[in-house]
């Protein structure tokens, strides 16, 4: 056993009695203090305390009267990688509006983008069978032969795209199969180029693996898609990442297959220009607009990091389980990391993804009446929104989000609320009036719109469009429209 320890200790006055003033300390309740030290258990005089009666017991209390300049500071400085980084406004809005439902407050939540719908029936039965049959010990690193096989397979017939398992990386949400790829090929001083509107984790992603973020903005009258010609304007040699979202996150927008040709054309010009494409939304699209694999593009195939996940099409946002398929080169460097990170995603998951990829395409009959479901709510919003003098819409073409335009609303006056000066102080005005949550459009790149997620009934829905209507009937668009 050591003979020194290191304590911390804090100090009451009301413990301080006849045998403390006996040995000379003073109860004066301003002295005492919180210290940390190192105590020399066979230094201490206990003979000759005890002789004097004052210990009865080893007691680890300490009283001390000191200067502050001679208290040991705690350096509570962070990581200026962490301070780099802000947190999730989306994470928290959603937060906030659960904690008000929790404290009975009706609130409409819609700002996160999780589906409604439960995990359909036979995923979820596949999940519970492993469990019984004991399958629930670790899995390979990069995930079961079983899971990135059917992950093959997926990616052929459904994506006209060749991998073998072993260009494939099963990790715990499609986010982790991002930031393990910005962390993979990145290096400081190298540039993530961002369109905006997007996904809110993407420049923090970009901070986090010590690379700076270019944002690039678009246009809602250009159903806020990648201009190339500003694409080209902005590489240069510290060009690394680019990050395509397809459909969109927040926007719904949806890149036909001409533009992302024009975009790969620009992409091949720039040797050191990886594209990672994420189709987290991919089977969450509406006729006519078709999905289009960026790495199936001629000569694309060897820069292209392809993410996607389980989450959005399956309904399966807490079973945790995204993939990234690409070169092996890069695919190893990702999987390196994760052994050191988080190890293998669920065995439990990972046998609910096979059951998942057996559906059918798009997720079978399952896929097909969720799709139909968002399509009905989609019409019904964009159709309400257009309703709304002031507000300006793209109407989206995938996945389940509304990125509407309400700029000509700022500058109003709300009475009892203040100043509505920007998108932050709408969505708190909407959550506070109306007691709908949605978030603001800053948290995105685009501080003119809002979004709303209509991943939630259409009866939800439907109440939340009244809420919104009577909030914004006591504002006057400060801008004429």
């Amino acid at each position: 056993m050591a003979a020194s320890c290191s304590s911390s200790i804090s100090l009451r006055p009301d413990r301080i009695g006849l045998r403390d003033r006996a040995l000379g300390v003073s109860s004066d309740s301003e002295t005492f203090r919180s210290i940390s030290f190192s105590s020399h258990l066979h230094n201490l005089p206990f003979k000759s305390l005890e002789k004097r009666g004052h210990v009865h017991s080893l007691r680890m209390s300490a009283v001390v009267r000191a200067d502050i300049s001679e208290q040991m500071q705690i350096d509570i400085s962070l990581s200026p990688r962490v301070n780099s980084v802000k947190p999730s406004k989306t994470v928290a809005i959603t937060d906030q509006a659960t904690a008000l439902v929790q404290a009975g407050v009706p609130v409409i939540r819609l700002a996160a983008g999780e589906p409604d719908f439960d995990t359909p029936s036979v995923i979820a039965e596949a999940g519970m069978n492993a469990i019984r049959e004991g399958y629930t010990r670790y899995t390979p690193n990069a995930g079961t032969l079983e899971l990135r096989s059917a992950i093959c397979h997926k990616l052929k017939e459904e994506n006209g795209l060749t991998y073998t398992p072993d260009q494939i990386l099963v990790s715990n949400g499609a986010k982790q199969c991002i930031l393990q790829a910005a962390l993979a090929v990145c290096s400081p001083g190298d540039e993530v180029i961002i369109p905006a509107p997007f996904w809110v984790s993407y420049p923090e992603i970009a901070r986090l693996s010590d690379a700076k973020p270019v944002i690039l903005p678009t246009l809602l009258s250009e159903n806020f898609l990648l201009d190339p010609k500003l694409l080209e304007s902005k590489l240069n040699e510290k060009s690394r990442l680019l990050i395509l979202c397809s459909p969109s996150n927040p926007t719904g927008s949806v890149y036909p297959k001409k533009l992302l040709e024009k975009i790969a054309n620009i992409v091949a010009k720039h040797p050191r220009l990886l594209v990672l494409s994420d189709e987290i939304y991919e089977h969450i699209i509406y006729a006519p607009a078709t999905h289009t694999s960026f790495a199936s593009l001629p000569g694309m195939w060897e820069r292209t990091l392809t993410v996607n996940g389980f989450s959005k099409a399956f309904a399966m946002t807490g079973w945790r389980l995204g993939y990234l398929a690409g070169p092996k080169h890069f695919v190893a460097a990702c999987g390196k990391i994760q052994s050191q990170f988080t190890s293998g995603a669920s065995s439990i998951s990972q046998k609910a993804g096979v059951a998942a990829l057996g559906m059918g395409y798009a997720g079978g009959e399952a896929g097909t009446t969720m799709v139909k479901a968002f399509r009905e709510r989609r019409d019904f919003l964009v159709k309400s929104f257009k309703e709304l003098k002031g507000v300006k819409i793209s109407e989206p073409q995938g996945a389940f989000y509304l990125f509407l335009d309400f700029s000509s609303y700022y500058g109003s006056e709300a009475e009892g609320f203040g100043l509505i000066k920007d998108s932050e102080s709408l969505c708190r005005y909407l959550l506070d009036k109306g007691q709908v949550a949605l978030v603001p459009g800053d948290a995105f790149g685009d501080d003119s719109c809002i979004r709303i997620s209509y991943a939630a009934s259409l009866p939800t829905l439907q109440g939340a469009m009244e809420r919104i209507k009577e909030a914004m009937v006591l504002l006057r668009p400060a801008v004429p429209v």
